[in-house]
């Protein structure tokens, strides 16, 4: 019997919907990054609206470029506050702006790169005398 619906939904199916696996569902969970699931008398696992919110939130600061570690900070600090995200907020700033950061250097890095590999494409070309 599928206990998916509007209001709840089983663990097979929130991880369909998100695109990730159960175990990266049970993963978040052991690490403190969602609370752990209601269960049903016979122990199925579900979640409901609010878990699902939760989850989304994680996988986004992770597409973000969030690590664990910092995700997992982000969570204490959500649980901490009493889940006002008003509180969490200034920390997701500084994250993201660190992560910005490395993320032009990052840049920076890779242009110099494509610099010198199309210089020196250019030289081989001439020097063979290679026609493209």
């Amino acid at each position: 019997m599928r206990l998916s619906n509007e209001e709840r939904m089983q663990i097979s199916d929130l991880a369909e919907m998100l695109g990730i696996t159960t175990r990266t569902i049970r993963l978040y969970e052991k690490m403190g990054l969602v609370e752990p699931p209601k269960r049903t008398d016979g122990k199925v696992r579900y979640y409901e609206k609010k878990d699902i919110k939760r989850f989304k939130f994680v996988l986004k600061v992770k597409e973000l470029g969030l690590t664990l570690e910092e995700m997992k900070e982000l969570a204490d600090l959500f649980d901490r506050e009493q889940k006002v995200p008003d509180k969490i907020m200034p920390r997701l700033i500084e994250l993201l702006e660190s992560h910005l950061g490395s993320i032009r250097q990052k840049i920076s890095t890779l242009q110099s790169l494509e610099r010198d590999v199309t210089a020196y494409h250019k030289r081989i070309i001439e020097e063979f005398k290679l026609i493209k």
